[in-house]
């Protein structure tokens, strides 16, 4: 019996744990896995890209639990009143294989986006950061600002989007945060005196959300959006600006802003900057960069927490995935007539009998 959560159990655990100790949890249990980096079985994520969008596998095992996502990236399903994400995601026992938690992740994405967001803002950004810009205002973004909120105490948004129904809609729905919100004409006016500049746009193509002459000395980026190939949101002159940190090289390399500049061009891995064998920023005046394009450790934590909570609230319910007959080494057993079945006249046939 797997333990299944489904989006509203999810949204219940939030509520009975609180969201600030929610956020911290997600966040050290996200710090804790990249500081043990190196006991993970790693790969870049599998992706079937399409015209309108991709579907990825997100796998990754630290030895002991096996965990996965399947989650997509479609920006124009919003034109059919459909998410532009959507995603679940399980763990399983290595030493069995047998699947042991499974769960909605298309919010448990939005939540352990933003927290490593956080995360990497805690090194980067200059301490005493209060203002932040958010370009895009999606499903991601009230993510973002409630992440960096409760945990980094920012209490200050400048915000932009083209859609003026999507301003609106994040404005009602982080109306309780307590926070100060400046509505921008444009992106360049968002980045204005921000400490930190979020941009989580959705249009898959080459665009250039952020230029260097939009950039102040000292800011910190925290750039979301492009997350796969032919899909970045920053000038590569900003880039070239800049010191970036990723979550793993090999992929991002392939997905971030990274794929603008040449295969060489250094890049420092979140892991190495936890684990203090890489700096930080440099000075009061640098620029420092976080390319996130989501990586499967993340899925890891964000699955391992709920499952803690999971069980800790009571919340959840018992999902029969997999098949279990009662002897083991009896397969086909699960396929003998019942009587339910033989009053319904829908029983399987007696077996072929073969010749001698």
């Amino acid at each position: 019996m797997v333990t299944f959560l489904n989006a509203s159990d999810v949204a219940k655990i939030v509520r009975r744990v609180g969201p600030r100790r929610f956020w911290e949890r997600l966040v050290e249990g996200l710090r804790d896995d990249f500081l043990r980096w190196d006991r993970f079985d790693k790969c870049a994520r599998f992706a079937s890209h399409s015209p309108g969008g991709v579907i990825e596998l997100m796998p990754v095992s630290d030895g002991e639990v096996f965990a996965f996502k399947f989650v997509n990236g479609h920006p124009g399903n919003t034109q059919l009143c459909l998410q532009t994400v959507v995603a679940f995601g399980a763990l399983a026992d290595v030493a069995t294989g047998y699947p042991v938690f499974m769960s909605d992740m298309t919010l448990a994405t939005a939540f352990r986006t933003a927290a490593t967001s956080v995360l990497a803002a805690r090194h980067l950004a200059r301490p005493g950061s209060r203002t932040m810009a958010l370009i895009g205002l999606g499903a991601q973004s009230e993510f973002q600002a409630w992440a960096f909120h409760e945990v980094l105490g920012i209490d200050r948004l400048r915000i932009f989007d083209v859609d003026e129904e999507a301003a609106d809609k994040f404005v009602s729905n982080v109306a309780g945060f307590g926070l100060g919100i400046t509505r921008c004409d444009n992106a360049r006016h968002a980045a204005h005196r921000a400490d930190i500049v979020t941009t989580i746009t959705a249009d898959k193509k080459r665009a250039t959300i952020l230029s260097e002459d939009m950039i102040a000395p000292g800011t910190h980026i925290n750039a979301v959006g492009g997350d796969c190939p032919g899909k970045t949101e920053l000038s590569r002159a900003l880039l070239l600006r800049s010191d970036i940190y990723v979550e793993y090289a090999p992929q991002t390399r392939l997905e971030g802003e990274l794929q603008q500049l040449p295969a060489d061009h250094p890049a420092t891995e979140l892991h190495e900057l936890l684990a203090g064998r890489k700096p930080g920023r440099a000075s009061k005046d640098a620029i420092t960069l976080f390319d996130s394009v989501g990586f499967a450790v993340e899925d890891f934590s964000a699955l391992r927490l709920l499952r803690d909570l999971a069980r800790e609230t009571g919340v959840g319910a018992g999902l029969e995935l997999t098949a279990a007959p009662a002897n083991p080494k009896d397969l086909f057993s699960l396929l003998h007539p019942l009587e339910t079945g033989q009053a319904r006249g829908d029983a399987l046939p007696e077996p072929m009998k073969l010749s001698d």
